[in-house]
């Protein structure tokens, strides 16, 4: 569900405050703008573009980061049962 694609979209969002979410049965990135509008309302938020860098340290981090990372997010998702 969580790809590596949805982790690198989300770092090149303007926005700090972008969200990676779930929607639907799927993931999404939207801006924090859109987070508050009905059809988003409500979603879980997996992370944000601040926590992402945060927790790469980075803006611009390496390929093997942003696999490593899209997997725990996916791994996380599926232990949610989403």
């Amino acid at each position: 569900m969580i790809e590596e694609s949805h982790v690198r979209e989300l770092l090149k969002s303007r926005d700090d405050d972008a969200a990676l979410i779930l929607l639907e049965g799927g993931a999404r990135v939207v801006e924090s703008a859109a987070r508050t509008q009905d059809h988003h309302a409500g979603a879980p938020v997996l992370i944000t573009k601040a926590e992402l860098v945060d927790r790469l340290g980075t803006p611009t981090p390496a390929d093997h980061d942003v696999r490593t990372l899209a997997r725990a997010l996916d791994d996380a998702v599926g232990k949610l049962g989403a």
